[in-house]
């Protein structure tokens, strides 16, 4: 059986919209594999509920199929032998149904049913006028493809728009929770996990914990029938045109081109035809701009710089896309080592500073540090991986993250201080803190010096998750 982990706050606001004295209609989203049909499937496993998965085919064996649930739903076994040719009928007889309670009526994968009628979001409008917004219900709208149910279903041209009292766009889930998917597993273990898996709960529910993660990756990404050889393909062939484009983009981001002048010229194309397909990807959460923290104006800013968001995918093309060659001849041995002799510096260390950036977040919730804006800084000469700001009491925090195989020294601190001085920030009235992250823990002579300054702090995690900190 399936463990249930994380999504507490999306729990409480589809309970939040069902305890509503009227009526309401909801719409989920988000990338395929991200948890929509499981979440929804622990919202509604203690109410009475109709749910119908869409498919791609007919519109009149999905109106079979919808009669088929609505039997069993009403307990009227005669509605599996009717025919309906339109769908109010069968929306009607479910708002007629146990009008004394509360009751969800859910669509899940609404595209498909647009694919084959694209009337179907007027006609859903209609439904929700006269039928459902006066029934006791909570309607659910829900949908893998983002652009569609973007289009069809929060759109201001779309029929629907205006009906809905609430959305939710589904993301990944934290590194946080990952020791409840993999318990005993050894921190460093955790974070490597993290960097293929990316939060995408069903990739976590395919790696075993208990086996090398090297092996899954073999059995998972590099065979071709692998269940993840072809996943960025199929995760991008319904959401765009021109999918070649796309990946091109994308694979040139992952080998390090990261402004948008530098992808141009490694793909090919004209600047003035970058943003478009830049802003598809940013919107279906696989890339991220990100500016220099101290930026006063980041939408204005000509610093900015363009990542991978989705930890997969930035190991997919870094690592699987450009050998698809190889891999199509069964050359799997050669790219898994590739993999493991470049895995911690190319892929898991970038990472690392993200789960950092987390923690960081954390600590400032709980009040040990402080900070209103957190993000990345670089200059074009030096960078520094966390840069945290408090704008009202003029802290600053500086923080570097390490995933070395050894303790680091205090040759850190140092290079982390000269850095620092480079960022133009309140240099006259700020207060600075430095922190430092190691994934293998700290040498004595720093943790010496650590303890003698009031301005350094070390992090470390256990194994067992306990947090230590020298320098408070």
């Amino acid at each position: 059986m399936k463990k249930f982990i994380n999504r507490e706050w999306e729990l409480s606001a589809l309970n939040e919209q069902f305890m509503r004295a009227e009526s309401s209609l909801f719409v989920i989203y988000g990338r395929r594999r991200i948890g929509k049909t499981t979440l929804i499937a622990e919202f509604i496993k203690d109410k009475k509920a109709l749910y119908f998965l869409a498919d791609k085919e007919t519109e009149t064996q999905s109106q079979k199929r919808f009669a088929g649930l609505l039997a069993e739903y009403t307990g009227q076994s005669y509605l599996r032998d009717i025919s309906f040719d339109n769908w109010r009928v069968p929306f009607e007889i479910f708002a007629k149904h146990s009008c004394d309670q509360k009751k969800v009526l859910v669509i899940d994968e609404l595209p498909y049913m647009v694919e084959t009628n694209p009337a179907i979001p007027s006609i859903l409008q209609g439904v929700w006028d006269t039928l459902l917004k006066d029934a006791n219900v909570m309607f659910i709208l829900c949908g893998s493809l983002v652009h569609m149910m973007e289009k069809y279903a929060l759109n201001y041209a779309s029929p629907l728009y205006g009906r809905r009292s609430g959305q939710l766009k589904l993301r990944q889930i934290e590194f946080a929770y990952y020791a409840q998917f993999y318990p005993n597993m050894p921190y460093r273990g955790l974070v490597e996990h993290y960097a293929v898996t990316g939060g995408v709960p069903r990739y976590i529910e395919l790696f075993d914990g208990k086996k090398d993660l090297f092996d899954e990756i073999h059995r998972l990404v590099l065979q071709r029938d692998g269940l993840l050889y072809e996943e960025p393909e199929f995760l991008l062939r319904h959401e765009v045109e021109e999918i070649g484009s796309y990946f091109s983009i994308i694979k040139s981001i992952a080998a390090g081109n990261h402004k948008a002048g530098k992808i141009c010229a490694d793909i090919g194309i004209k600047q003035t035809s970058l943003p478009k397909y830049l802003k598809t990807l940013t919107d279906l959460d696989i890339i991220e701009r990100q500016v220099p923290v101290t930026e006063a104006n980041p939408e204005k800013s000509k610093r900015g710089l363009y990542f991978i968001k989705d930890n997969f995918l930035r190991f997919w093309f870094r690592f699987i896309y450009p050998e698809r060659g190889r891999l199509e001849l069964g050359q799997t041995e050669y790219v898994l080592n590739n993999i493991k002799n470049h895995f911690i510096d190319s892929h898991t260390a970038h990472i690392y500073e993200n789960v950092c950036m987390s923690e960081m977040w954390r600590l400032n919730k709980i009040g040990r540090l402080s900070f209103n804006k957190l993000g990345r800084w670089w200059d074009g000469k030096e960078e520094i991986d966390i840069v945290g700001l408090d704008g009202i009491g003029n802290e600053i925090i500086f923080a570097e993250c390490k995933y070395r195989s050894a303790p680091i020294d205090v040759d850190v601190f140092y290079d982390l201080k000269r850095k620092a001085a480079s960022v133009h920030w309140h240099n006259d009235t700020r207060h600075e803190k430095y922190v430092l992250f190691s994934i293998s823990g700290y040498s004595k002579k720093l943790v010496e010096l650590a303890s003698a300054r009031e301005d350094l702090v070390l992090f470390e995690i256990t194994d067992h998750g306990h947090n230590f900190i020298y320098g408070y």
